[in-house]
Formats: C-alpha cells, sequence, structure tokens
C-alpha cells in the first residue's frame, strides 16, 4: 500500500514538472523571437499641460539577456506630428511571464502588459495594457536603427526631472519642467 502511494506521488509531481518546463520553454521560444526592432502602431500618447498627443509610430527594441532567457532590456521610441516634441524614448526592462509580455519604462517607472498577440518573425500583433486601457497594437519586425541618434534618453538622473531637450524639443538646453509627459495607450478620440 506504501509503495501504491508512493508511485502515485510520484507520477503526480513528474505530471506538475512536465507542465511548469513546458510552461517555461515557451517562454523562451517567446523570448528569442520577440529579439530584435519592431515597428508600427502601438496606439500610445502622452499628456503634456492637460493635452493628449498620439503617437504616429513607434519603435521598440528588444534585446535579450544572455544570462537570463526569457527577459532582457531595449528601447522603446514613440514619434508625433504637432507635439511639443518629435519623439519620446525610454530605456526599458522586459519579461515574459507566463506568455505574458511585461514592459517596464526605466525612465517613467512605469510598467505595461502585452498580452492575447501573435508573434512570428516578420509580424507582432496583439493587445497592451498599462492598466487602465487595453488597446490593440500591429507591429513588424525592422533591421535595427542607429540607437546613437538619441544621445539622452529623456530623463536626468541628477535632478529627477524630465529636459525638453531630451525628447527632441529645440530650446535652451537649460529649459527644464518637472512636468513630464507619461506614455498611456488609447485610441485617438
Amino acid at each position: 500500500m506504501m509503495k501504491k502511494i508512493h508511485t502515485l506521488m510520484m507520477t503526480a509531481l513528474m505530471a506538475v514538472m512536465t507542465i511548469s518546463l513546458t510552461a517555461c520553454d515557451e517562454d523562451v521560444l517567446i523570448a528569442e523571437t520577440l529579439e530584435g526592432t519592431w515597428a508600427g502602431t502601438m496606439y500610445v500618447y502622452t499628456s503634456y499641460h492637460d493635452t493628449r498627443y498620439y503617437a504616429t509610430s513607434t519603435e521598440i527594441t528588444f534585446e535579450g539577456d544572455p544570462f537570463r532567457w526569457t527577459r532582457g532590456t531595449g528601447y522603446w521610441v514613440d514619434y508625433y506630428s504637432n507635439a511639443p516634441w518629435d519623439y519620446v524614448a525610454n530605456h526599458i526592462e522586459w519579461k515574459v511571464n507566463n506568455r505574458n509580455i511585461e514592459v517596464y519604462f526605466v525612465e517613467d517607472r512605469t510598467t505595461m502588459v502585452i498580452r492575447d498577440y501573435h508573434l512570428n518573425d516578420n509580424s507582432f500583433t496583439g493587445y497592451i495594457a498599462d492598466g487602465e486601457n487595453d488597446v490593440e497594437f500591429r507591429l513588424r519586425h525592422i533591421s535595427s536603427p542607429n540607437w546613437n541618434r538619441y544621445d539622452r534618453w529623456g530623463y536626468d538622473g541628477w535632478n529627477g526631472y524630465w529636459s525638453r531637450e531630451t525628447r527632441g524639443i529645440s530650446t535652451d538646453s537649460t529649459t527644464v519642467t518637472s512636468e513630464r509627459p507619461i506614455r498611456k495607450v488609447g485610441m485617438p478620440q
């Protein structure tokens, strides 16, 4: 009787381990496919002085961490027309967790989650949520741009303020404002 219970327990443990290893393997495959630069429409906007500015396009680079197979770092750049800036750029940290892709914006200290997506070598479509809003996105895989053109990434680590110049506004480099544009997701109204 004791041997039967031991065998049943071992069988159950093996089943649980197989399921958890399968989920981990799937996350690794997603992370490998995700690596690279993607461009397209994310339906994001920033608010600045009580006005919403919608991005016309977005480029995201996912760089994998060779020691942690399901996570990495990268860059997220939203391009704008008719806004006080040309682009909003952030460093990101990302991870794949049970098929969801969590993106942490380092300078903004915010997180968005990508879920219910389709990802292959050429296209990346699905839904992104910022905690309040949930919208569809469409990206295509492109070659990596020259990221050196973004000299500074929108955050002045010395004083914690957003410098208008770092976001593509051509103003006096001493101009600093405490109101930073905050990235959200949402369809244009």
